[in-house]
């Protein structure tokens, strides 16, 4: 379900305040459709709240798999809360199976669930590895997250960095277990 008018109206019109403010006119030929892009490329750019990450865990398919499951360099792209500048990088999401397993395609989507908000790199991390717990009851999971920030490339300190982030629930504590997790990672 989409926005209703006038909140895309209201998105619209706080776009046009924004070119003014940069000293731009919003009446230019080319900048006259621009609040409705950015309104709309926001719209995308966060439609993880619109997504349940219950609803999305909700196939699993028993089976007595009791190996580590790892699914590696999940692409994503966020918003840093603090500016709404792009964040982006690559998540490594692993997780020992208890009864049942979820499809491959799901722990993308996870991501992406998560990814599509307001965000900080740390929640983002904490968010997919409580998720998976708290919807599939594995074992154990095991999250790494790296990505680069825009926030801190192009303003600020403007140094190109990536971060990681990492969250480790259940069996992935120990040391056995978290250590052959982070060697697939």
């Amino acid at each position: 379900m989409g926005p209703d008018h006038s909140t895309t109206r209201n998105a619209e019109e706080a776009v046009r305040q924004l070119i003014h403010f940069v000293g731009e006119n919003p009446d230019r030929e080319g900048l006259m459709k621009t609040p409705h892009r950015v309104a709309k490329a926001y719209r995308e750019m966060t439609s993880g709240y619109a997504e349940d990450p219950q609803k999305i865990l909700s196939t699993t398919f028993s089976d007595r798999c009791d190996e580590m499951v790892v699914v590696r360099q999940i692409r994503f792209w966020s918003l840093c809360e603090h500016h709404m500048l792009p964040f982006h990088g690559y998540a490594t999401v692993g997780y020992l199976p208890k009864d049942k397993i979820v499809g491959l395609s799901k722990i993308g989507r996870l991501v992406h669930c998560f990814a599509r908000r307001l965000q900080v790199q740390e929640r983002l991390t904490l968010d997919i590895a409580n998720s998976l717990m708290e919807h599939l009851h594995p074992l154990g999971v095991g999250v790494v997250v790296r990505a680069t920030h825009l926030c801190m490339e192009m303003r600020g300190v403007k140094s190109p960095a990536e971060m990681v982030t990492s969250c480790m629930l259940g069996a992935f504590r120990d040391g056995t277990t978290r250590s052959e997790f982070l060697s697939m990672a």
